[in-house]
């Protein structure tokens, strides 16, 4: 069930998909762990014990690794380890070296080659850390990295020299010095919780995070990124979901890239976040031969909208080491945000970003709607490519003079 993707956007996500067949909720399945019991197969501990993180182990469960995986995964632990929850490992095509999940979290011997222009820090974070753990990037908030561990691993992993720690990062956050930056900063009222994933923390270690800062009275609301909602939807329990509720506001960004991920168990416990009361935003990586394709992203995004989830930003992929196989063009990512914009309901449509290589963070970029302006005029096109005037004083001012008086209509 492979996606065609084509550089120019088209729309035909290959193998007779349709839009609606996308935009259909299934459920992961057992797979190769059916013979696992409800309780385990349910409790995400469980599923963080039983990962895949050998080659011996996805030799098992996937005889079908191609050359380059099998060169890949062997490989994979001097750059990013490998790590698939059995829960996510079932959404993978077996019979399908182009399934847009296999893509994602299996290892190629392309990640060990890397292009001129890429880096191992494209975000520029460490040069903008004041403490160990912490990003100060944008005036009025901060980038508070928890943990170098996920539940799964993204080949693609802008943070790849920390997370894992496979490149021998050694990363340490010190929670005290972060707290404390926080606090002696009053122009910080926005905290970003990322890593890492926080939600691989217990209840009990978030909670502790969560009310330190939550103290500092001029934060204003708190953030977590994750993927775990995606990766192991079993961590989001109603438990988990009390205690976040009582930091509001508190917002959480997913991670979802392909309809396929938005399975029912992962509906349902995004749907649970969302009944706490947790605005959730989805942030998409375009990446080649996964979501690359205008039909697939229309179909992602209503699918997010369903689950309760805004699409918030759509990236071009960092120019991380070692992805430059993963990686679709800006041209393509402009032309899959004309096939969103007037065709699909304006909550659906993310902002297309680059985060400027080096740390110049994000930068929107659109289609060019705006034909051209003067003084007088803006002439601007729509999604029909028909063209319109708008009329412009070049100060702001109404170009026509309003009436003095204005007659009040009669009542009858």
């Amino acid at each position: 069930m492979s996606s065609y993707i084509s550089e120019d956007g088209e729309e035909d996500p290959g193998n007779g998909l349709t839009l609606e067949n996308l935009k259909q909720f299934r459920s992961a399945g057992r797979g190769f762990w059916k013979h696992v019991p409800d309780a385990d197969w349910n409790d995400w501990r469980w599923q963080l014990r039983n990962r895949i993180t050998s080659l011996e182990a996805l030799q098992r469960v996937m005889p079908t690794l191609t050359p380059e995986e099998h060169a890949g995964t062997v490989l994979a632990n001097s750059k990013l380890a490998l790590a698939i929850t059995p829960y996510f490992f079932n959404l993978i095509d077996p019979a399908d070296e182009l399934c847009p999940i296999r893509t994602q979290v299996i290892p190629r011997i392309e990640e060990t080659t890397t292009a001129s222009w890429e880096m191992s820090d494209p975000c520029g974070e460490d040069e903008h850390s004041p403490v160990p753990g912490l990003v100060h990037r944008y005036p009025d908030r901060v980038l508070f990295l928890v943990t170098d561990r996920c539940a799964a691993y993204c080949r693609y992993c802008t943070r790849s020299r920390l997370v894992s720690n496979a490149t021998g990062y050694d990363f340490h956050p010190d929670f005290e010095r972060q707290f404390e930056y926080i606090r002696t900063h009053p122009e910080i009222r926005d905290v970003l919780l990322s890593g890492g994933d926080p939600l691989l923390f217990n209840d009990e270690k978030l909670e502790y995070i969560l009310s330190r800062l939550r103290a500092i009275p001029h934060v204003e609301f708190l953030r977590i990124g994750s993927r775990i909602p995606i990766f192991l939807p079993q961590r989001i329990t109603p438990e988990l979901c009390a205690m976040l509720k009582k930091y509001h506001p508190l917002f959480l960004s997913v991670h979802c890239n392909h309809p396929r991920e938005l399975t029912t168990e992962a509906r349902a416990g995004l749907e649970r976040l969302a009944d706490a009361g947790i605005p959730i935003g989805n942030q998409s990586v375009l990446l080649r031969n996964v979501n690359d394709n205008v039909t697939v992203m229309r179909a992602l995004v209503q699918k997010l909208l369903m689950c309760r989830v805004k699409p918030y930003y759509l990236y071009q992929c960092d120019l991380i080491s070692g992805s430059a196989h993963l990686r679709s063009s800006v041209r393509t990512g402009l032309k899959i945000m004309e096939g969103l914009r007037g065709h699909t309901t304006g909550y659906a449509i993310p902002q297309y970003v680059i985060d400027a290589p080096g740390g110049g963070g994000k930068v929107p970029i659109n289609p060019d709607y705006i034909l051209s302006r003067n003084d007088d005029r803006v002439i601007i096109r729509n999604f029909e490519g028909k063209i319109f005037e708008y009329p412009e004083a070049a100060d702001g001012t109404p170009l026509v003079k309003a009436p003095e008086r204005f007659g009040e209509p009669e009542l009858v």
